[in-house]
């Protein structure tokens, strides 16, 4: 199973989710597309197997996942303070990939009728469902 995670800005919350899928699927492929160096950087020191950064590398990536793991921003243009790109939000959006999406209410973005978790529960969440996706895969 290929996974991917995208993320923006500094990369902390692509950066734990790195490390979570890694912890949790060791033999799986984990490749972590930034949309800056600063979070391609910090999800490749958390064990990513492929690191990219770009508009282009999202877009690519997101037609060669089986499952996208990443904040909810991504499918939305102009997101993480205009990192996403309507190309990025695009490519995300449209791709036959699974999509397991963190509910993070940031940059005017609000997501109702979630749970108010922390990202350390949000990211074990994301763990949670790509294991449950993962054994729908095998079936």
């Amino acid at each position: 199973m290929n996974i991917l995670v995208i993320d923006a800005q500094g990369g902390g919350i692509g950066r734990q989710l790195v490390a979570a899928v890694k912890k949790a699927f060791p033999d799986e492929i984990v490749t972590a597309v930034g949309t800056n160096s600063l979070a391609a950087s910090a999800m490749l020191k958390a064990g990513a197997d492929h690191v990219a950064t770009g508009e282009n590398a999202v877009v690519v990536n997101c037609r060669r996942a089986d499952v996208i793991v990443a904040p909810i921003g991504v499918v939305i243009a102009d997101a993480m303070l205009g990192e996403i790109t309507p190309a990025m939000a695009l490519a995300a959006g449209q791709s036959p990939a699974k999509r397991i999406l963190l509910p993070i209410a940031h940059c005017d973005n609000m997501v109702v009728g979630t749970r108010d978790l922390g990202m350390g529960q949000l990211v074990q969440e994301a763990v949670d469902r790509l294991r449950a996706v993962r054994e729908g895969c095998k079936s």
